[in-house]
């Protein structure tokens, strides 16, 4: 077996994202959580491999991508993707920069792109700079990110502050013009002595020529919205077949729950919508810290209530009550406090009988994943663009446990309701 692309996901969800728009492009895909220990699975097309370093400590973040690299190569991956969210999510240090020059300098190689674009969940970029919607990132929700608030839409800019190379751009002039014509511009960017190009992107057909234009480079770095254009360079080589069912879960049963710890716009409405007509249970940070028992509390409520259908738990709040206990107990204190009790509410939630579980937020997920020992999931069908169902590899068979993971600033307000008419 030869797995064909081989991706590195700076966060959980995103990893999810990726794999998802990969299997829709026919390519069976799975995701792994953290750097494996043994062989790669069989018939498969593409491995993402989900890390959990978008707010790591750069070197940290370096280190533990570099070897998820050196596992893929051995699995004999013939093209390589660094995905991170179409929101650019970093600081002025890292962590997109240092992770992408290592992996270039691992791999050899002096020119890369770095495309966040996802035109599906209106990100999209234009003369370098990344619009949401209608607004600059900058004048978006994502400047009062409590992790990495984005105050600067200029992504060659914001780029340059975390690289050593030279960053160019590969403007809509180009983009607009085909795959002949991208490759023509980066040819160019690369004799200014360039190592990065921030490529426009408006559209999906945009991505579809920018894939095409990166089929000979080793590696690409970007949002999951790139790897549209990707399959086809691998059909054009007579490499993958079209896999229509690539898709295919097995059917899955059990109850329903939702986890939510995103504090993201998007989230923000999806769990006043679900409130509306399921029960809901709200963690307080503050009850954490001081020491109450709010997991045996949550779960005591989940299992009166499970039966009669969907139950969600969460700890989505405003940015100004997120500042407000982030004062009270810093930041990194009230995040893994949040983190920690809703991946052991998962894990409780799991033992009631939940085998159908939706988790909003990358760090959450990441947090619920490793509390339920997950290994890795067989990507199913889309829910929303960016977010497909999935089930956990297991070893020994058994029921399966279907998960979705959200990144928070996606889907539409009703995704926590009409998720489950997706699963067979």
């Amino acid at each position: 077996m030869t797995v064909l692309l081989g991706c590195i996901a700076d966060d959980f969800t995103g990893a999810t994202d990726l794999a998802g728009m990969l299997v829709k492009a026919g390519m069976r895909t799975v995701q792994l959580i953290g750097v494996p220990a043994g062989p790669p699975p069989q018939d498969v097309d593409a491995i993402v491999i989900a890390l959990k370093s978008r707010t790591n400590p750069a070197p940290e973040a370096v280190e533990e991508s570099l070897a998820a690299l050196r596992w893929l190569q051995q699995a004999g991956c013939r093209q390589f993707q660094f995905k991170y969210c179409s929101t650019f999510d970093s600081t002025a240090r890292g962590n997109i920069g240092p992770v992408a020059e290592a992996l270039m300098e691992a791999l050899g190689t002096d020119f890369t792109i770095a495309c966040p674009a996802f035109p599906a969940n209106n990100r999209t970029i234009y003369k370098g700079y990344l619009f949401v919607g209608d607004e600059l990132l900058s004048e978006s929700g994502m400047r009062n990110h409590p992790l990495t608030p984005m105050t600067d839409a200029n992504l060659v800019r914001v780029l340059q502050q975390q690289v050593a190379g030279k960053v160019g751009l590969a403007d809509y002039k180009a983009v607009g013009q085909g795959a002949q014509a991208i490759k023509a511009r980066f040819e160019a960017l690369k004799a200014e002595g360039a190592r990065f190009a921030i490529v426009d992107a408006v559209t999906n057909r945009d991505l579809e020529e920018i894939g095409a234009a990166c089929d000979d480079l080793p590696m690409i770095t970007g949002g999951s919205g790139i790897a549209l254009g990707l399959p086809e360079n691998f059909r054009r080589r007579g490499l993958l077949a079209r896999h229509d069912a690539a898709d295919a879960l097995p059917a899955t049963g059990g109850l329903r729950a939702v986890i939510s710890g995103s504090c993201s716009v998007a989230t923000q409405a999806q769990v006043a919508l679900m409130a509306e007509t399921a029960p809901a249970f709200v963690i307080d940070p503050l009850q954490l810290a001081r020491g109450d028992d709010v997991v045996s509390a949550a779960l005591d409520w989940a299992a009166d209530r499970l039966s009669r259908g969907p139950v969600l738990v969460y700890a989505t709040a405003t940015p100004e009550k997120v500042r407000t206990v982030q004062a009270h107990l810093g930041v990194e204190h009230a995040g893994s406090l949040v983190e920690n009790a809703l991946a052991d509410i998962a894990r409780g939630l799991v033992k009631l009988g939940v085998g159908q579980l939706i988790v909003a937020g990358g760090e959450t997920s990441g947090a619920v994943v490793k509390a339920l020992g997950v290994t890795g999931l067989r990507i199913g069908p889309e829910i929303d663009p960016g977010v497909p169902w999935t089930t956990v590899l297991k070893e020994g068979g058994g029921q399966p446990l279907a998960l979705a993971l959200k990144s928070g600033n996606f889907g539409s307000p009703d995704f926590f309701v009409k998720a489950w008419s997706k699963l067979a």
